[in-house]
Order: C-alpha cells, then structure tokens, then sequence
C-alpha cells in the first residue's frame, strides 16, 4: 500500500494484448474504488487494483480512467458494480417490468438517470437501480455492458452459503451488510463508519430492528477485516459463529497468495453475476 492508499497487484506475465479473452470487474464504492482482471480461457485473475479512503469513489473511478491504461483495454466483457442510494428489490411474482416507472418513484433520490434492471432468480426477486448522476460523464467514454448495484458480489456469495447468514463486507471506511434469512434477503446496506463506537452502534440496530438470533446466525466477512481487530473483536461479543469468505468459483489468484483470501472477494464475485 502505498502513500496514496491505492494497490496494485498484476501478473509480470500479463500481456495486455490478450484483454480480449479477459474480463474485467469493477466496483465503486463510497469512498474506495477497485477492479480486477481475469483470463476467461485459464481463469487466472491476472491482475487486482484497490484504492481505499477516496474521497469520493465515482471521482476516483473517473480519474482512474483518464490515466490507467488498464481500463481502456478492448476487454471480451466489462462488469461495473457501483454504490446507489436509488435501489429497490422487488419480489419475482410482484415483479413488472412495464410499471418500472412506477417502483421508481419511490427511489431516494429523483435523479433523471437511466434506469436499469438487475434478476436475482436464486433469491426470487429483481432489483430495478441508477447509477449515481455523477458517473454519467464516465460512463459514456466507459462501455460496462453489465451494470449492477454494489452489492451484487455479496449476493452471488451468499447462494453458496447456508439458508442463514449475516454478510458484512469492509472498507476502510464502510461498511456494506446482506443478511439472508431462511434463503431469503432481509436487508442490504451500506453504512459509512468512523470508528469502532458508530460500528458497534450500527451492530446493535441491526441486531434489534431485524430480530436477530445472535447465537445462531453466522456471519461472513469480507474486506479489509482481520482476526482479532476491533471489528472482529466487537462482533465477538455477540456472535458466536464467524467466518471470512472466499470466492467458490475455480479462480487461479497466485497474484494473490500474499494477501488475506477475504479482502478481494466481493469484487471477485462479480465474476460469477450473470
């Protein structure tokens, strides 16, 4: 990690005239910004690059683009996950997709951006989503042809785990949570986080407002979380089952052998989203 927060991790044998075989996954954060690169034909994730503590992810993603060669490869398929305010999860057999206006109204926010649409099957429900009006500039020299909304990786982890469990995905400075419930998503939120005190709070509501039976649900950490750090710490005392995640699909990460499995693999599921 360097001065300006930012890391970035690549394969030395990494051609880039091969970006065509390659996918590329992106995900923009609140305050943090990163992608990777992976080989679609050897599954090897050739390259990861995080930046953490932006001070605003969509500006970061903006300026990434007008210096990282990287992003501008002509790649077989671009996902981009970004954080939203205007998001709403609407059950499958409610689901019409010729009233998408109509759920609309009811968004955060009434930005006049476009609207997109996002199945989730194994879940039962699809998400209709903006992406933030900032990015629009971006996006226009940026051609992403599969968009969702932050939490999609968390999501396409969560069908690998059991019908119960509390997933919370760390920056240095959020912190997203999905909590599924008998194989259905009760929650999912994103909470900026200044120290250990206003995590702690957020744990408790959560706990409180969503009935919670703490001795039983599992949780999954994802992130810039360690064993035995505040955060960890802090979820000690209520919960007695705590896990960190890795992604379940055959990904070669050798690039990533000296970092924590955890800390890439919200991003890394993207690879998984259809």
């Amino acid at each position: 990690m360097d001065t300006n927060n930012s890391i970035l991790l690549i394969d030395p044998s990494f051609d880039p005239a091969t970006a065509i075989t390659c996918s590329l996954l992106v995900k923009v954060g609140l305050n943090n910004f990163s992608y990777a690169i992976i080989n679609q034909q050897t599954k090897q994730v050739n390259a990861v690059y995080d930046e953490q503590e932006c001070e605003n992810g969509v500006a970061k993603f903006a300026e990434r683009l007008q210096t990282d060669g990287y992003l501008g490869l002509p790649y077989q398929e671009i996902k981009l996950a970004m954080h939203t305010e205007n998001r709403i999860a609407i059950p499958n057999e409610l689901y019409d997709e010729a009233q998408l206006e109509v759920h609309s109204q009811y968004f955060a926010s009434n930005e006049d951006t476009d609207l997109y649409v996002q199945s989730n099957n194994h879940f039962g429900f699809t998400t209709i989503f903006t992406l933030p009006e900032s990015s629009s500039n971006a996006l226009k020299d940026f051609k992403a042809e599969k968009k969702y909304p932050q939490s999609a990786g968390l999501l396409a982890l969560a069908q690998n785990l059991g019908p119960t469990a509390l997933m919370l995905d760390f920056t240095v400075g959020t912190c997203s949570v999905l909590y599924v419930k008998n194989e259905q998503v009760i929650f999912q939120q994103t909470y900026e986080i200044e120290n250990i005190e206003e995590f702690n709070y957020y744990l408790l509501l959560l706990i409180n407002q969503l009935h919670m039976e703490t001795k039983t649900t599992p949780i999954y950490l994802s992130g810039i979380v360690h064993q035995n750090d505040e955060k960890y710490t802090c979820l000690k005392q209520y919960f007695n089952e705590i896990n960190f995640t890795s992604v379940a699909d055959e990904l070669d990460q050798q690039i990533l052998d000296d970092m924590p499995a955890h800390y890439y693999s919200s991003l890394l599921a993207l690879n998984q989203c259809v």
